[in-house]
This record gives structure tokens, sequence and C-alpha cells, in this order.
């Protein structure tokens, strides 16, 4: 068999490779621009970013936070296809709900209303449907949000997915809050609010129907109120950032990017569950690249953090939480990871996506 190195071996094309992490210079969508990383980024940047291009947009943030009538509100949307509907511990439509009101509450906001709208496939069952609907209205009462107006679209069989929905909310921001990613400071504490990597490996057991000796559930659930908790101990929170799509590592390096800092993580202390580290292992993935849905990221200045980490700790979303690392001066842009050996590693923001449409 000729050898590739040499010279009568047949030429290799790269047009015509295949991996799960997809070529960069794609002249056409593919499922990486969805997953919250480089091609994502990319996508906003390079198509959505100089079609809108206004100051509000260039933040790049969960929600924008905008003043209108003397009010600070926050604002955002958010669309989600996940796929099964209904996975343990959630469904589409606690994730319609939890997603939009997180967002909301990474801006420090109060969550105040929401918009609903539904995408149906012709010949989706009204039961489906009813039971999406029934569940979003339930996720939204248990959030402290009111769906005050909402659209119902229906495509062609074979058109769609069964039932997607898109959701856009509004909230207040407090009086002297100010959250975003520009602001974390070399010396800020981070610290995640639970275990990671559950909601990405639940939806992932029942889509591909694996067993890990272990039920694991989703942890979607709405997290303005461990805001408020925190807020409560200090005005001064630097960023809040909810991991979902690319997981803890996508947010941390949008967050050091960002503000042009480091972040140093200690491996050690990365609340991943052995039931997920086990999952994870066993497919390949890796569980700070792998979404969640009921967890956010907090730098909180240093003088706070001991109060802050007590206060999410006394509240049921916020049990597990745990001091992972800090933001430091050295390695701007970059999130590093110190192993358990002594080493370091860097943490990169993902091309694609590990698990499509697990939102």
């Amino acid at each position: 068999m000729a050898d590739l190195f040499t010279p009568d071996a047949a030429p290799v094309d790269p047009a015509n490779w295949t991996c799960p992490a997809p070529l960069r210079d794609q002249p056409v969508v593919v499922l990486g621009h969805g997953g919250g990383g480089a091609l994502s980024a990319e996508l906003v940047e390079q198509v959505f970013a100089p079609a809108y291009g206004n100051a509000t947009l260039a933040a790049l943030t969960d929600s924008a936070v905008l003043h209108l009538g003397g009010a600070r509100l926050a604002f955002s949307t958010d669309s989600y296809v996940v796929r099964p509907l209904f996975f343990p511990g959630g469904s589409l439509g606690d994730l319609a709900v939890n997603g939009t009101v997180n967002d909301l509450a990474m801006s420090g906001a109060r969550p105040a209303f929401l918009s609903t709208a539904f995408i149906l496939e012709e010949g989706v069952e009204l039961a489906v449907v009813d039971r999406v609907a029934r569940a979003l209205g339930a996720a939204a009462e248990a959030a402290g949000v009111t769906v005050a107006t909402g659209d119902t679209k229906v495509v062609e069989s074979g058109h769609g997915d069964g039932v997607y929905v898109t959701t856009a909310g509004v909230g207040l921001v407090p009086e002297g809050v100010d959250i975003r990613p520009q602001r974390a400071r070399p010396g800020d504490a981070v610290i995640v609010s639970g275990p990671i990597g559950l909601h990405g490996v639940a939806v992932l057991s029942v889509r591909e129907g694996l067993e890990f000796g272990v039920g694991i559930t989703s942890d979607t659930a709405p997290l303005a109120d461990l805001v408020a908790a925190m807020l409560a101990v200090t005005r001064d929170i630097h960023v809040l950032r909810d991991p979902t799509r690319g997981g803890l590592g996508a947010s941390l390096n949008e967050i050091a990017r960002a503000s042009g800092t480091g972040v140093l993580l200690r491996e050690r202390a990365l609340p991943v569950p052995e039931e997920v580290a086990n999952a994870c292992g066993f497919l390949g993935l890796d569980p700070l690249y792998v979404a969640n849905e009921g967890r956010l990221v907090a730098f909180v200045p240093p003088q706070h953090a001991e109060a802050v980490l007590a206060a999410m700790r006394a509240h049921p979303q916020g049990a597990g939480a745990t001091l992972i690392g800090e933001c430091v001066a050295d390695h701007p842009g970059m999130v590093v990871v110190a192993t358990g050996l002594g080493g370091t590693r860097v943490l990169d923001l993902p091309l694609g996506e590990q698990l499509p449409r697990i939102c």
C-alpha cells in the first residue's frame, strides 16, 4: 500500500474529510454553529453583528440591559430545539422558561414577563403539544413570571422536528447592579453554583438509549432567586453566566476574552459528579464542555467571596456551590486548569459542540 507521504500516493483532498468538529471555513451552516463555541462566535461576529450593528448588541451578553422610561430593563430571547422533548428531570417546556429566566438573572434582573412562540410540525400529536405547554406554564409559575403573549405557527410535515419553542423575557435590574463579562478583575473568586454536566448527560442518555448504571437527571431550574440571595450580600458582583451550550469551559473562555484577564481553575475543586465523569469517560466527552441548565458561574470580588458563597449554599439552587478558581492577570484571555498532578493545561474555547440539540 502506498504511503501517504510517498510521490505515488493518491492526492489527499481535505474538503472530503469529515469529523465531529467541522472545518471553520464551511460555506453552509453546520450543527457546530449552534454549539456555543468558536463557530457560534464566528457566526455572530461575522454575520449577525455586522447586519444589526449597534452598541447595545455589541456587548454580547446573555441579556441586554436597556434604559426605558427611567427603568433599567433586562431583555433576552432564546429558542429551544431539544431532542427528545422530554428527558429525566425536565422537558422542552421547562427549558423554554428556565433558559430565558436565567439569561435575565445573569444581568442581576428580577424576571417578570415572558412571550412564547411555538413552531409546530404538521402531524405532531396534540397531546404532545399540550404536555409541553402545561410544562411551560408550570415552570413559569415556579419561576414567578407571567407568560403575557405568544404566537403559533405550523410547518409542513418533514420541515420541523415536532415542536420548537422561542421565548423572550423582560425583567427589572436593581439600582447599583452592573453585571457583565467585561467587569471580571484579577483576584476575583470564581464560584460555580453546583455539580456540572448533568443536563447534557441526561438528555444524551434518553436520546441514545444509554444506560450508565445510575439515573442522571437534568439540573434545569430557575436561578433568579439564587441571584437575589447573592445580591443581598453585595451588589458588587462582577460577572454571572449560566454555562449552557459549550458548558463551563465555553462560558469561562468568553468571560476571559471579554475582560482581557486570565482564569485559573483547580481541577480537584471542579464539582463533576461521579456518574457524569463515568458517562463522559465512556463516551469520550469532557464534562467541562457539557451543557448545564440550572447552574451559574460567578466572579466575585475577594472581599465578598466567603459571604456570597455562604449565601449560595443556604439556597436550594446553590447548596453545592464551590470555589473552583480565581481570575488572574497572567495569560490574559485564556483559561488554565491546574491539574491534580501539579501541571497545567489550557482549557480552550470548543470549536463546535459535543452534544447537539440539548437545549
